[in-house]
């Protein structure tokens, strides 16, 4: 049985629950992709996967959907293969979109218990995490894992509590004035570094910083949460 090891921690019943448990991941990335990893081993068997982009040799330092042999593929295309290989009778949704406002009303977010928001775009996350409470559906929002290089300094908070992130003052300050609480994310009091070097193939806009191990790191505490959250781990 391959779910014999986490039954061990939380028991049957709540093997079933979370086997029976539908959660949306906006965002495949390097954040996302680890968050659906965790959930499809953990026994999540009903998904959305919501990501417009394609795999590029820039994702492989950070991704876990990034390979040589999926660059040029879509990234919800290649995870939702991933979480099949893990569990054949996983029922997924893709939708190969970037979640805002000219398509926000499109989807049906009462089907899910949980929601993952691991977009990059301020305007997406709030929109998200807008709709989420309006829905009443549970929601854990990803702050900014780039230019961080400590693991060890991501926290689990409600967005009122968190300090030194910068796109969590960025999402404090719109949820504030939307008059939004309560909004559980994860987030790193690391201050961000300097880049040491500007890539030459980015002149207008530069990317933050990236390793391995700080949107891993952020996934599976994310992953962590959601569980928890829906079998009401104490």
């Amino acid at each position: 049985m391959e779910l014999e090891r986490l039954e061990m921690l939380i028991g049957f019943d709540n093997i079933q629950k979370l086997k029976d448990s539908s959660v949306a991941i906006f965002g495949i990335g390097g954040v996302g992709g680890y968050v659906a990893e965790a959930l499809a081993r953990s026994g999540i068997s009903n998904f959305l996967l919501v990501d417009k982009d394609i795999v590029s040799k820039s994702n492989i330092n950070r991704q876990i959907i990034a390979l040589n042999s999926t660059l040029g593929r879509f990234k919800a295309e290649v995870m939702k293969e991933r979480i099949l290989d893990i569990n054949p009778n996983a029922n997924i949704e893709i939708r190969n979109e970037f979640y805002n406002k000219d398509n926000y009303s499109s989807f049906d977010l009462s089907k899910y218990d949980y929601i993952a928001d691991c977009i990059d775009t301020i305007s997406s996350k709030i929109l998200l995490i807008e709709e989420a409470k309006k829905n009443d559906i549970k929601i854990i929002s990803a702050m900014g894992a780039g230019n961080k290089m400590n693991p060890s300094m991501l926290e689990v908070k409600d967005i009122n509590q968190t300090s030194v992130c910068p796109l969590a003052r960025k999402i404090r300050y719109e949820l504030k004035k939307r008059n939004i609480k309560n909004v559980k994310v994860v987030y790193s009091k690391e201050e961000p570094l300097e880049p040491k070097f500007i890539p030459s193939d980015n002149e207008f806009k530069l990317p933050p910083g990236s390793n391995s191990f700080m949107p891993s790191s952020m996934g599976l505490l994310m992953a962590s949460e959601i569980i928890k959250d829906i079998i009401n781990y104490k």
